[in-house]
């Protein structure tokens, strides 16, 4: 696995015209070292140009000096959607590490952006932004705060309802369509908590630990932060396992599925979470262990034909793959999230449950 680089060891890369000196002309906010403007006490703006977290035109989505692009090894499937993340903090705080496997500690007034949009949009192959999800922290809280673009691609509007829109693009030459979900802020909450406490769920070291193209330049994502004033790096080991990309071919089929489970599936089957009352545990540090994938424990929810999670060696006989490729609102995974299958993870699955040791469950 890729291990962490501490700054030290990077005096030599030389980085020029870097994205974080502010463009001539472009108006700083002295409070806070960055155009950004993000009142605690005001929160949320009714329109997402308010926040100026972006440069004119807004859906070009270039960040101003002091949001910092990020992107996890493993992202969460949302029906094919394309998303563009950022980081912003005020001046003068930084986030602190906490264990390879948990979020960052980031500090109030942190701001997470992540756009979602799609390429090749059925009828003008154009690119169309769908939302922009914002998690703000304030007082200890995260906030979920939703904008919904408009047509004309120029502003996006607060609106914490939710709302399903039609979507046709292409994708590798063939033709999709999804009915694309803007959740609410109550549908956030079911995903984004351990008990009552709303929290983070892809900002992980161990996801965040690899090289990032900036604008200025490729470099470590962690350092990035670092460099940036954005985290702490004085507590952070010298060993930061990076996790398996799950789309690399070139990794077992088992820790593909792994990896692909610990970053769309194991923020709900953990403890005290949404799916906490079936037995599977789906974190990377926990699949290790068969018994936590599911291999032959029995299925949660009757399901047809279906006795066991992991029935191994035989997928069609599994409730995990059932319920993976299932259009059934009733009985699909993830319940939320989704309208459409993910066709290649789902082949993924199938290829590994049927290459599991075949064995009698009963």
């Amino acid at each position: 696995m890729r291990k962490f680089i501490l700054f030290a060891l990077l005096l030599n890369f030389v980085i020029s015209c870097s994205s974080d000196d502010p463009d001539p002309g472009q108006e700083v906010n002295p409070s806070t070292g960055s155009p950004v403007i993000l009142d605690l006490n005001q929160v949320p703006y009714p329109t997402l140009s308010t926040y100026n977290f972006f440069k004119q035109p807004m859906k070009g989505q270039v960040p101003v000096v002091g949001v910092i692009p990020y992107e996890p090894i493993n992202t969460l499937f949302t029906d094919y959607a394309h998303k563009n993340r950022y980081i912003w903090m005020p001046q003068g705080v930084k986030a602190e590490y906490v264990s390879d496997n948990q979020p960052l500690n980031f500090p109030d007034g942190t701001a997470i952006i992540k756009n979602f949009y799609y390429d090749n949009v059925v009828p003008n192959n154009s690119s169309k932004i769908l939302e922009t999800r914002l998690m703000i922290k304030k007082n200890g809280t995260w906030m979920f705060i939703n904008y919904v673009w408009n047509e004309a691609q120029t502003e996006a509007y607060l609106d914490l309802s939710g709302s399903d829109v039609p979507i046709e693009w292409i994708e590798n030459g063939t033709t999709k369509s999804a009915n694309y979900r803007i959740p609410s802020e109550s549908e956030c909450f079911i995903c984004h908590k351990i008990e009552e406490e709303k929290v983070l769920i892809g900002p992980k070291p161990r996801n965040l630990n690899k090289v990032f193209n900036y604008a200025d330049g490729p470099m470590n994502q962690l350092e990035k932060l670092i460099r940036h004033g954005y985290l702490n790096g004085d507590n952070l080991p010298q060993d930061i396992a990076a996790i398996p990309d799950w789309t690399h071919t070139s990794n077992p089929v088992e820790v593909r599925m792994r990896s692909y489970l610990d970053a769309n599936c194991a923020h709900c089957h953990q403890e005290m979470a949404h799916c906490s009352y079936t037995p599977i545990r789906l974190d990377w540090d926990m699949t290790a262990s068969p018994e936590n994938l599911g291999s032959c424990v029995p299925v949660s929810e009757p399901l047809p034909g279906m006795d066991y999670t992991i029935m191994p060696g035989n997928a069609n006989r599994s409730g995990m793959y059932y319920r993976f490729t299932s259009d059934d609102v009733s009985t699909k995974m993830p319940l939320i999230g989704t309208s459409i299958v993910h066709e290649e993870a789902a082949e993924l699955m199938n290829e590994w449950i049927n290459s599991l040791p075949a064995q009698n469950c009963n």
